[in-house]
């Protein structure tokens, strides 16, 4: 136990560059909620549940952090401010790793599984960060700010946005790479707006392509010509006789008919 507080201590010193003495760190409610969670997981492993949850509470009120008694947690793992950290039951926590506020790891299923995310070494969880399912995310992954996560992330990348898309992988910016891997093909079809984006982008790309090709085939000039050839092939005549031609087979009312009703 006095081991592992001596690790808590000293990372927070390395890895917190506002932290300059002992006696800050010792104001850190990251450090007291892993210290309460500790004990919390001792009493859980020993099935005395209730105990467990006391003490998670207590630590949830002091520290506006909430670690389940289950969740297993690695050593070094240092929670930058906390407030509104969630871990779960299932959740497993690997060595090393730095988490800031508001981050979830939570699960989708009602099931009394592993319905929690494991998240190994050296990962980085930005403020907001949701991660959810069981799921795994890679050794040296870096999770941005406000990302939703619900697919397996690979080792070594950078995942942002809603839903959660990689950004960098293996220190290639992702449009560096030979092919424009997304995480799988399920998480891009988990973005059914981005799906309407993308299509309506290339039906405009291709009709304009196709007017393109309209417009080489009919250039002005050749539109020009044609309507001056269809003109010149309308007769010249009087407006007076074109009108006469086009009444002539208009009807013209009989007084007479109407006066007997015939024209009725």
């Amino acid at each position: 136990m006095f081991q592992h507080l001596r690790e808590d201590v000293q990372t927070i010193l390395r890895k917190d560059p506002a932290a300059r003495s002992l006696a800050e760190v010792l104001t850190y409610a990251g450090f007291w909620a892993l210290f309460y969670h500790r004990i919390a997981h001792k009493l859980y492993g020993r099935g005395w549940f209730f105990p467990a949850r006391v003490v998670s509470q207590w630590s949830r009120f002091l520290t506006n952090i909430e670690i389940h008694p289950g969740a297993t947690i690695g050593r070094r793992f240092f929670m930058d401010h906390g407030a509104g950290i969630v871990i779960g039951e299932t959740a497993v926590v690997g060595d090393d790793v730095l988490m800031y506020h508001q981050v979830t790891l939570g699960g989708t299923s009602l099931e009394k599984t592993k319905r929690h995310p494991t998240v190994n070494n050296n990962v980085l969880l930005g403020m907001g960060a949701k991660v959810l399912g069981n799921i795994t995310v890679g050794e040296g992954a870096r999770i941005g700010a406000n990302a939703v996560v619900t697919h397996d992330v690979p080792p070594n990348t950078s995942v942002v946005g809603v839903p959660g898309r990689i950004l960098v992988q293996d220190g290639l910016h992702i449009s560096q790479r030979t092919t424009a891997q997304v995480m799988d093909q399920a998480l891009g079809n988990a973005d059914p707006m981005g799906e309407i984006i993308r299509r309506a982008l290339k039906e405009i790309e291709a009709v304009k392509c196709r007017l393109d090709l309209v417009e080489e085939e009919q250039h002005p000039d050749q539109i020009l010509r044609a309507l001056d050839t269809v003109w010149d092939k309308i007769p010249e005549k009087p407006l007076s006789e074109i009108f006469d031609e086009m009444c002539a087979d208009h009807w013209e009312p009989c007084p007479e008919e109407n006066l007997s009703g015939g024209g009725i």
